[in-house]
């Protein structure tokens, strides 16, 4: 079992940056995915980034080039660096581990993109 916190939210300014982290607790972090999904009001939440075990990275369209995933299994971490935001990417972003069938969700934190 891993428990997931994230951390690293805020208000930024279109155009900015954030840099999102999940930490967790537990064992065997380096053997779970962990993706990123974001939930806007009044929309379903969706997978934004995710990063395998072995660290493949895959991406929602929207954030190509701009959202970039990473993990740091030392620190049982990990990060979504965040580019060049929208006021489009304003939600709430949540980490999500799942190995062998089983999900494991943090709390989330709140991203705001706004002038």
């Amino acid at each position: 079992q891993v428990q997931l916190v994230e951390s690293g939210g805020g208000l930024v300014h279109p155009g900015g940056s954030l840099r999102l982290s999940c930490a967790a607790s537990g064992s065997l972090f380096s053997l779970y995915d962990i993706s990123w999904y974001r939930q806007a009001p009044g929309k379903e939440r969706e997978l934004v980034a995710r990063i395998g075990s072995l660290g493949s990275t895959n991406y929602e369209d929207s954030v190509k080039g701009r959202f970039a995933i990473s993990r740091d299994n030392a620190k049982k971490t990990v990060y979504l660096q965040m580019n060049s935001l929208k006021p489009e990417d304003t939600a709430g972003y949540y980490c999500k581990g799942s190995r062998r069938g089983e999900d494991y969700w943090g709390q989330g934190t709140q991203v705001t993109v706004s002038s």
